[in-house]
C-alpha cells in the first residue's frame, strides 16, 4: 500500500475535523490532484462535488467513495461555459445545503511555443486556467457571505513564479490566476472568506506523466501531499488566513 492510501485511510471517520459537515466543490476533481483532494477533504467528513468535465470518471470516484461510506456526488461540467460553471455551483449549495469550500484546481495547456499557440488554444486555456476560477469565485462570494464565511484554494504552480518555454499560456494563465487569488484575498477578509493561493510543484499526475514520458516519476511528488497541504490550509484558526503556501518535492527541477 502506498502513503497516499493510508494516508486516506487515516484520515476517514475524521467526526471531530473542523471542515466535518461543511459542503465543497471540487473542480477537475475525477483524477490526478483534483481525486486527491477530494478523498482528502471527503475522508474529513467534507460533503464534496465531483465537478468535471470526464462524468464518466468522476462517477467511478464517487461510487468508490460512497462504497467507504463518504458523502460524495458528481456533476458533468465544461469549465468553458460561464453559465454552465455558475449553475453548477449554484446546484451544489441547492442539493447540498450551501457552499463552504470552493477548490479551483481544474487546468489545461498545450505544449507548443508561441509562435505554434493558436489564438483558440490561447482562449482554451485561458477560459479553464483563469477565467473559470474568477467566475466561479464570483459566484461563490455570494453564496459563502449567505453563510457569513467560507474558503477558496486556487491551485496554481510554480509556473506562476518563473517561466519556461513551450508554456506561454499556461504561464500567462498561472500568474493571472496568482494575482487574482491575492485580490480575492484582500476583498474576501471583511466577509469572512479566506483565499488561499497553492503554489505546487510537480505531481505524479496525467498532467505531467501522460504529456510529458520521458520525465524521471522520482523528481516529482504525490498528489496526496498537496492534498493535505490544502486541508491545512482550509483547517486554519478562524483569525488566521494562509494567502499562499507553496509546497514542491525534494528534487523539484522547476524552482531554484
Amino acid at each position: 500500500m502506498n502513503n497516499s492510501t493510508a494516508s486516506y485511510g487515516d484520515a476517514r471517520g475524521m467526526a471531530d475535523s473542523p471542515l466535518a459537515g461543511k459542503v465543497a466543490f471540487v473542480t477537475g476533481g475525477a483524477r490526478g490532484l483534483g481525486a486527491a483532494i477530494v478523498r482528502e477533504l471527503a475522508g474529513h467528513g467534507v460533503r464534496v462535488m465531483i465537478a468535471d468535465v470526464r462524468l464518466d470518471l468522476a462517477n467511478v470516484l464517487a461510487e468508490e467513495l460512497r462504497d467507504e461510506g463518504e458523502r460524495v456526488q458528481a456533476l458533468a461540467v465544461d469549465l468553458r461555459d460561464d453559465m454552465a460553471a455558475m449553475e453548477a455551483l449554484e446546484q451544489t449549495a441547492a442539493e447540498l445545503g450551501g457552499l463552504d469550500i470552493l477548490i479551483n484546481n481544474a487546468g489545461t495547456d498545450r505544449t507548443v511555443g508561441i509562435e505554434e499557440m493558436s489564438v483558440s488554444d490561447w482562449d482554451e486555456i485561458m477560459a479553464v486556467n483563469l477565467r473559470a476560477p474568477f467566475v466561479l469565485s464570483k459566484c461563490a462570494f455570494e453564496l459563502m457571505k449567505a453563510r457569513g464565511g467560507g474558503s477558496i484554494v486556487n491551485i496554481t504552480s510554480t509556473a506562476a513564479k518563473r517561466a519556461w518555454s513551450n508554456a506561454s499560456a499556461y504561464h500567462a494563465s498561472k500568474w493571472g490566476l496568482l494575482g487574482l487569488s491575492h485580490a480575492m484575498h484582500v476583498e474576501g477578509r471583511p466577509l469572512g472568506i479566506k483565499v488561499t493561493a497553492i503554489v505546487s510543484g510537480g505531481m505524479r499526475t496525467p498532467f505531467l506523466l501522460d504529456r510529458f514520458p520521458d520525465l524521471d516519476p522520482a523528481v516529482l511528488q504525490e498528489p496526496s501531499t498537496v492534498a493535505r497541504t490544502v486541508v491545512f490550509a482550509l483547517t486554519q484558526p478562524a483569525e488566521s488566513v494562509i494567502p499562499e503556501l507553496m509546497i514542491l518535492p525534494m528534487r523539484e527541477s522547476s524552482w531554484p
